[in-house]
């Protein structure tokens, strides 16, 4: 069912993105069969998805044949003088390897081994095709939504101190050392989310089935439904808002040494530098181009998911989650992507998709009906508040920020209390009442 839901929503994609001109989800996936995929990682993570239902045996012969594949058509590429400039060099293996364990499931599997590799296969591939709706889902946001609300955004993140200005003179300091270790962490989210499912996911080939809940199905539900909420509330950033940022890039890197400091959609020249005046906010129009995907920040949505799915592992994978946790929102800050209130509301829309997942697996129970009513509604509240309360919420910092920050963390503490319950130690089961022992009948005296 789920892989029905998904495969329509992507052809609605598909319409909705050739109508603007532009490739759709299908299109794009399908071209990166033959052609240098955008993501090889990704298309590498997605292989290790699909090869938890696979004996060991059958991942040694999965690995290999992806880069033989991917060897092979490197050197095809090289002696065709072909080399690859919009794509990475790799990952076409992985998908073929991924699209051959569809093949076997249908040829050579029957029963429940067959369901078992296509749910494999399902899981591998809609990971890659959450990446592509993603960015169609950009796209789209940029081309139908002419007018951003960063000026009000702006204006209500003076009640948190302004902290990607903050964040984005810390980051200039650092220098290209702290910019390449965040834009590392920052870029490869997906493949920390493997990391993560992998652990969860690591007994299904001898269980030979999936657990109830694991980090795959939130990280979906995450890209599905985030991007509804661009269409909300259109926002592109501090960094192209107030200033595109292309000295910043080139004072850390060499992408744009020749750039100009501002486009002509920017309001001002302001960021990291100045904060924007907070008076009088009203939306602005920007170019056709930038994605407006910044209410809520997904990425800080998906680091709090794979923080909360690591709680479960080994040490190590714990204080993995936390530092990913850490480094997204100082990349995210740093960088001018985001305004701090996006990560207020990226936070409790993780934790209320997450309780919704979690309180559908257990028959809906009222504690967790509870937790998602508080979720949903602190987070209409937040964007409530931004978009008709930034200029006063501005003028008293003192009042407004610790308002935002006790209503999210209202919400973290009612899904660790409502969580914690579900996930302590099982009740032991009753003991059986004894069964009183009857005696033996008297025999009979012989005569």
């Amino acid at each position: 069912m789920t892989a029905v839901v998904a495969l329509g929503f992507m052809v609605l994609l598909e319409f909705a993105a050739r109508h603007h001109g532009v490739p759709g989800p299908i299109t794009n996936q399908a071209r990166e069969v033959v052609l240098p995929p955008d993501s090889g990682g990704l298309l590498y993570a997605a292989m290790a998805l699909t090869m938890v239902v696979l004996t060991w045996r059958e991942r040694f012969l999965a690995v290999g044949a992806a880069i033989g594949v991917d060897v092979l058509f490197l050197a095809v590429r090289w002696a065709a003088d072909a080399e690859p400039s919009d794509g990475h060099p790799f990952g076409i293996g992985a998908l073929w390897v991924v699209l051959g364990c569809a093949v076997v499931a249908v040829t050579r599997r029957t029963g429940r081994e067959r369901v078992l590799l296509l749910k494999g296969v399902g899981l591998g591939l809609l990971l890659v095709a959450g990446r592509k709706t993603g960015d169609t889902w950009l796209l789209i946001t940029a081309k139908t939504r002419p007018m951003v609300l960063d000026p009000y955004l702006a204006a209500a993140d003076h009640a948190l101190g302004d902290p990607s200005w903050l964040a984005g003179r810390l980051v200039t300091a650092t220098g290209p050392l702290g910019f390449h270790v965040l834009d590392f962490v920052y870029g490869n989210l997906a493949v920390a989310a493997v990391v993560v499912a992998l652990y969860q996911l690591r007994r299904v080939g001898a269980e030979r089935r999936f657990p109830r809940h694991h980090l795959v199905r939130t990280f979906l539900v995450i890209g599905l439904l985030g991007p509804a909420c661009y269409m909300v509330f259109p926002v592109v950033g501090p960094l192209y808002a107030y200033g595109t940022g292309n000295e910043y890039w080139a004072s850390v890197s060499l992408w744009a040494p020749d750039t100009p400091a501002t486009t002509p959609w920017a309001l001002a020249d302001l960021w990291p530098r100045t904060p924007p005046p907070s008076d009088a906010p009203a939306p602005m129009p920007f170019d056709g181009i930038t994605p407006r995907n910044c209410m809520p920040s997904l990425h800080t949505a998906w680091a709090t998911a794979i923080f909360i799915h690591s709680r479960t592992g080994p040490r190590l994978l714990r204080y993995a989650g936390t530092f990913w946790l850490v480094a997204t929102v100082c990349a995210t800050l740093g960088f001018g992507y985001h305004y701090g209130v996006d990560l207020l509301a990226g936070v409790v829309f993780t934790l209320t998709l997450e309780a919704a997942l979690r309180t559908h697996d257990r028959g809906r129970p009222r504690p967790g009906i509870r937790l998602v009513v508080h979720g949903a509604s602190v987070f209409v509240a937040l964007l409530v508040s931004y978009r008709l309360l930034p200029v006063p919420m501005a003028e008293h910092p003192w009042i407004a920020g610790p308002l935002l920050v006790l209503a999210t963390a209202s919400v973290v503490h009612h899904y660790v209390r409502t969580t914690a319950r579900w996930s302590g130690p099982a009740a032991p089961p009753p003991r059986p009442e004894p069964v009183p022992r009857q005696r033996p009948a008297p025999r009979a005296e012989a005569v």
